[in-house]
């Protein structure tokens, strides 16, 4: 009668004190049955789990099946798979013959601690089986990544003669979402209406999701309008689909008509996709709106809802308002401090993304990947290499610095910050852990500092190595190639290409075009550019371009004049491709036209590129005071490329006048410019003003002022060539300058007369 008093007792109990005496005293099948029973409807599973255990040692009552089902239950709750065993090893020892509630609730358990393999010999071992024990062991399957397994059970299921309920059809569709297959969620839809479950809301929501995730929106919608009374998971799944899908208008359109039913109060998951919509929309004024509707609701505070507005606000670049969306957080978890480390870290502020980085250290918090890949975004620049230096550090001593995505922004961030040697070093250490993204990353680098030859050594061991190239590796390898007009490189990397069937990649067919152009293979070019099956504005600007540099501007026109007739717009880089053509072959009216028509008719503002581009055409043709007055009234202050290309040119017409305006101006933006006094000296040599040629070589020798030697190279046998101007350093310099002797009497022989083309040569 006491226990029994005490039993009643407990139920007034929040957490109850269980005296030893009473667990000592439950002697009899009621007591005990009753007890724990009563701890587990309280949801105290401990303590029904500790009674358990002193009625294993120290009694032999029988255990009642609704007690053996509530046990079950406390171990399915309280994830014990070890206490699970215990009591589904003492009903099959015990006189209890389990019936199908009690054998479901077991295969429940271990579906719910994970353990498949016991569930799935529980099954197995079940004489009788209905709906819910196919559905425990979809969902187990499903819940556990053994979604394909989930499928079979599914097949099995319907051959057995059994037909799913709407809690089947919500399991298996969850399975066929993971594994990504969109023909099997057409046939589940099928059984779905030929089940007759397509108005039911469990099954409905299902499909809703799984359309969703397959990007089927409109499929997503018909569903959601099927659906006769909406609950709020089937409202957020729609939302956050349009949200997820890019229809950011639709998401907000239905976030409205929510709020107009009125059922309904919208939860912290559906306002993160609204944020995200605006966000997505960079419409401030609808994002304050939903903000004040958020507090309103009470979930200003919600740490899932103020995560998705700090976003938000740092996607407007609002960051005072991110920080205060942060700070109305009550407790942050590691997602909100990334969040607003992330939106200091994209707007440039590296001291202040670290500040907040050392306050979230200070909380207890260990960073993630995530958060070392927002702050080493933020280093992009050589002032910010200390900070990415210290990050680096931190980053070793948490032993992240194995993680293939952090070391990867560190090779980035080394690469932004000027440091080669440190990005070869990350590169290094994460030899056994390197991925594609490593590889081509280090392999832009090297683009970036012009270290071809360490560009071709890394190429040929990747080949090597387990990551294949993709097309990014080969657009970065063809324009190292490009770079140093190594041709001989190029045609082997393109036959890798043919081989490796990259070539049909449209960014690597521009790249080649490029490569071949650039090498002076202008054939090739064009073949590359014929076997293109889509050419884009890329493959078109690229071949144009190549035959205006080598001074085919008839063929670079022809292909421009070809690409408007099939409806290709260009761009900015096919007009310089053009306006260059023009100004090799001497066509003045017909580059002025194309030169008007390019901002008129297509929208494209001209570009410093495109008036240097006029002003040579203007200038190689002579007309060399109409160049002058271009560049009065472009709208563009010139820069020294702009004048350096009128100096050459009027060392080649002659025009003393515009040359000494030419190089005054190049003087005033570079002091020490050595070209632009060597080309005004080569002009008044030319013109026999041999009084100002000696004032400027003086005025040269007392600023200190020396010529740049040229620079040439040529590529033998994968071995790169340089030479310099009366370079002496080359191992074959004998052999070279025999050679040069004898094209010099060659020349003489033929007629040349050096005094024709003056160059000045007493430098």
């Amino acid at each position: 009668m006491i226990i029994q008093s005490h039993i009643r007792c407990i139920y007034n109990c929040v957490r109850p004190i269980v005296p030893t005496a009473i667990v000592s005293g439950l002697s009899t099948e009621l007591s005990t049955n009753s007890y724990i029973n009563l701890m587990c409807k309280q949801q105290h599973y401990k303590e029904a789990i500790d009674a358990f255990n002193f009625h294993l040692k120290n009694s032999s009552i029988q255990l009642e099946p609704s007690t053996y089902v509530n046990l079950i239950l406390a171990c399915t709750n309280f994830r014990s798979l070890k206490y699970g065993k215990k009591i589904h090893d003492h009903i099959l020892k015990s006189n209890c013959q389990p019936d199908l509630v009690l054998q479901n609730h077991i295969l429940n358990m271990y579906g719910k601690c994970g353990s498949l393999k016991d569930a799935r010999k529980a099954f197995d071992t079940m004489q009788l089986r209905n709906v819910v024990s196919w559905t425990i062991m979809i969902s187990g399957y499903s819940q556990n990544g053994q979604e394909n397994d989930a499928i079979t059970m599914y097949i099995q299921m319907l051959r057995s003669g059994y037909f799913p309920d709407q809690l089947t059809f919500g399991s298996i569709i969850k399975a066929c979402c993971i594994v990504g297959d969109i023909d099997l969620g057409r046939q589940l839809h099928g059984h779905v209406i030929k089940s007759g479950y397509d108005h039911h809301l469990i099954a409905q929501n299902a499909l809703i999701s799984m359309y969703t995730k397959f990007g089927q929106i409109a499929h997503a919608s018909g569903v959601f309008t099927m659906i006769f009374t909406k609950d709020l998971i089937s409202w957020a799944s729609m939302i956050t689909g349009f949200t997820q899908l890019g229809y950011e208008i639709e998401a907000l359109y239905l976030f409205r008509d929510m709020l107009r039913h009125g059922l309904y109060q919208p939860n912290e998951f559906i306002f993160g996709s609204v944020f995200g919509a605006c966000r997505s929309l960079l419409e401030p004024e609808f994002g304050r709106q939903i903000h004040g509707m958020c507090a309103k609701f009470g979930l200003g505070r919600n740490v899932f809802a103020g995560c998705s507005l700090c976003d938000m606000y740092a996607k407007f670049g609002f960051l005072p308002s991110a920080k205060r969306a942060f700070y109305q957080i009550e407790i942050p978890d590691l997602v909100s401090w990334n969040a607003i480390i992330a939106a200091f870290a994209d707007s440039g502020d590296i001291n202040e993304a670290i500040s907040f980085f050392c306050r979230m250290m200070h909380t207890g918090l260990m960073p993630d990947d995530i958060t070392f890949l927002s702050l080493l975004c933020a280093c992009g620049s050589p002032v910010t290499l200390n900070q990415g230096t210290l990050i680096h550090s931190y980053i070793i001593k948490i032993g992240l610095d194995k993680e293939a995505a952090v070391c990867n922004s560190l090779l980035t961030m080394y690469t932004k910050c000027s440091n080669l040697h440190d990005a070869f070093n990350v590169f290094k250490d994460i030899s056994e852990n390197t991925n594609l993204v490593s590889w081509n990353a280090i392999l832009s680098a090297c683009l970036q500092y012009k270290q071809a030859g360490e560009a071709f050594r890394l190429f040929k061991l990747m080949l090597f190595s387990e990551n294949k190239p993709d097309s990014i590796t080969i657009t970065t390898i063809l324009g190292t190639c490009a770079e140093l007009a190594s041709l001989e490189v190029g045609n082997q990397v393109h036959c890798f290409c043919v081989k490796s069937g990259l070539v049909v990649d449209v960014s690597v067919s521009n790249r080649l075009i490029d490569m071949y152009a650039k090498c002076g293979s202008l054939k090739h070019a064009q073949d590359v550019f014929d076997s293109t099956q889509n050419p884009d504005i890329v493959s078109w600007s690229s071949l144009i371009v190549g035959y205006a540099q080598f001074g085919l501007g008839h063929e670079a026109l022809n292909l421009f004049r070809m690409m408007r007739n099939l409806g290709v717009q260009p761009n900015e880089v096919t007009y310089l491709g053009v306006l260059s053509a023009c100004s090799h072959i001497g066509l003045v009216e017909e580059g002025w036209h194309l030169y008007k028509t390019m901002e008129v008719e297509l929208g494209i503002p001209p570009s410093r590129e495109h008036t240097s581009c006029m002003v040579d055409l203007l200038a190689r043709a002579g007309c060399l005071y109409e160049a002058e007055n271009f560049i009065k009234k472009m709208g563009l202050d010139p820069d020294i490329t702009t004048w350096k290309t009128v100096l050459a040119s009027c060392k080649t017409h002659g025009n003393v006048d515009i040359a000494e305006l030419a190089a005054e101006n190049i003087l005033k933006l570079d002091p020490c410019n050595s070209a632009a006094l060597v080309l005004l000296s080569n002009i008044h040599a030319s013109v026999g003003d041999w009084k100002e040629v000696a004032r400027l070589r003086n005025l040269m020798k007392q600023m200190g002022v020396q010529k740049v030697p040229g620079q040439s190279w040529i590529e033998l046998k994968d071995q790169i060539h340089v030479f310099f101007s009366e370079d002496s350093s080359h191992p074959q310099r004998g052999s070279i300058y025999t050679m040069l002797e004898d094209l010099w009497l060659q020349m003489l022989d033929d007629g040349y007369d050096p005094c024709q083309s003056l160059d000045i040569s007493i430098w």
